[in-house]
């Protein structure tokens, strides 16, 4: 049986920060299901109670930090039905957050790559690919090089595990784990393609040595090889283009099924789409907007960031309300938290059209999913975006996306005038006035209800599920080892 090794920082539900932690959970499921021995390890974080998870001690390993030794304790436990080993140590007990800043985050993200490591040699069971995610976990795939390049004998076995390091988010690369590098004495990337200032960086260290490297969809793969998306590291990953692989995200449909969901006011399915009106004018009355159905609702469910683009979302929206009289009108509602500049610019637009607009500047899964259920259209006009999974989960639940078209946003929206696939509207220039031309046409649609119907049935009906993309990464497994039997 193929051994995979699936390290992470998030892992849902016992860690979630973004969408990583979705992936943590859902892919390796779907692995599992194509009969992998699929193990995930991850930090244990001071919130996590052993107790809670029935974990059990599996083990203890010890990592060095210059002269000193310090012990990793790992625990193992099942959650979600997926066999999960827990690294603790002094750096995960130092703050309570998973991403406490710099330096802690480089001090406990490679005390854990190394301890993960050293327990493959302890524990016996060790991977046939190592399967690391984005900059936490990336100095894993460096230090399994320099275990592999070295003479210790108790290495030997580590000789044929392979790597697979995944990015999830190019310009998240650990800059200021530095520091924590060189005291655990991983050595500096020596490749003419890494730039001088990356070669102690944990994510562009693991680009130049993994032997596959992949990214969350085929456009992203393609886009971050050039200067615009690249990073600074667009000639590395053009010199890494034969080893490099875009494989698009899913959604588990059971997580998103609206004919299920218990956070919606009013369950639904494509039979039954009529119903969705109802709990659209549940949000309404729940988010005290104007109460008429038939006026087109946009939703926004992001984390405010300027890579999300509500910054033209706004000045898109602030200058359709100007031209008010010329166009069908509409409500928005925006759910999320992160920048405060953007979180007050939110408020304020909410505060001037009461009626018009809301603005929710929190976390709430809950509301998200009615969002989802409710609004007629899902904005989502990022300045660049790795896969996405709003516009996945918009779809499933009969909202129809309008997008940017970049990265797996692009991948996963066939363009309305596709008329046998389309499923939304997409603008090319990062620009509000390019999104405005967007909504107009998306307004023009939504005029005609029997039209705008047969677009959400097909919507509805696409399959973003795991199964697809879990195939892709069992044969992209399966061609690391062969590589590497090969040596």
């Amino acid at each position: 049986m193929t051994k995979i090794a699936f390290l992470s920082a998030e892992f849902r539900p016992l860690a979630k920060i973004g969408g990583l932690a979705d992936v943590a959970l859902e892919l390796p499921k779907a692995l599992l299901k194509l009969g992998l021995d699929i193990r995930l390890f991850m930090p244990r974080y001071s919130h996590i109670d052993l107790g809670d998870i029935n974990a059990e001690p599996a083990g203890v390993v010890d990592v060095l930090r210059g002269d000193q030794t310090i012990q990793a304790h790992v625990f193992s436990a099942v959650v979600g039905g997926i066999p999960v080993y827990l690294v603790d140590g002094p750096a995960l007990q130092q703050a309570p957050e998973v991403y406490p800043g710099q330096p802690l985050e480089g001090e406990r993200f490679v005390f854990f790559s190394i301890a993960v490591v050293n327990y493959f040699c302890q524990s016996g069971w060790v991977p046939d690919v190592m399967h690391a995610n984005d900059w936490h976990t990336a100095a894993a795939v460096s230090y399994l090089a320099l275990k592999q390049n070295g003479d210790d004998p108790e290495d030997a076995e580590l000789g044929n595990t392979g790597s697979l390091l995944t990015i999830h988010n190019l310009p998240y690369m650990g800059n200021g784990s530095e520091p924590a590098v060189r005291a655990f004495q991983i050595p500096p990337v020596a490749s003419e393609a890494l730039p001088d200032w990356a070669r102690e960086i944990p994510l562009p260290m693991g680009i130049a040595i993994a032997d596959r490297v992949s990214t969350v969809s085929p456009t992203y793969a393609l886009e971050i090889q050039t200067k615009e998306y690249g990073s600074g590291l667009d000639g590395l990953l053009s010199a890494r283009a034969d080893a490099l692989s875009g494989i698009l995200n899913g959604i588990d449909p059971s997580s998103w099924d609206p004919a299920t969901a218990s956070d919606l006011a009013v369950n639904f399915t494509s039979d039954s789409l009529e119903d969705r009106k109802l709990g659209k004018k549940a949000l309404l009355e729940e988010l005290d907007l104007d109460p008429d159905v038939s006026v087109p609702l946009l939703g926004m469910v992001t984390r405010l960031d300027t890579q999300k683009g509500v910054d033209i979302a706004l000045d898109a929206l602030e200058g359709m309300l100007a031209k008010q009289d010329q166009m069908q009108r509409w409500s928005f509602v925006l759910l999320g938290t992160g920048n405060h500049h953007i979180e007050s610019r939110c408020a304020d637009f909410a505060a001037r059209h009461p009626d018009r607009i809301k603005a929710v500047l929190k976390y709430d899964a809950g509301l998200a999913s009615r969002i989802y259920a409710g609004s007629d259209m899902i904005l989502v006009p990022s300045r660049y975006e790795p896969c996405g999974l709003a516009q996945l989960i918009a779809m499933r639940y009969g909202g129809i996306p309008v997008v940017r078209k970049t990265g797996g946003l692009k991948d996963s929206v066939p363009p309305y005038s596709d008329e046998e696939n389309g499923t939304g509207f997409l603008f090319k220039d990062f620009s509000a006035e390019a999104l405005q031309q967007a909504l107009y046409q998306a307004f023009e649609v939504y005029r005609d209800q029997a039209l705008w119907k047969s677009l959400q049935l097909r919507a509805m009906s696409a399959d973003f599920s795991w199964k697809r993309s879990a195939e892709q990464y069992r044969d992209l497994y399966l061609r690391i080892i062969e590589s590497r039997s090969g040596n």
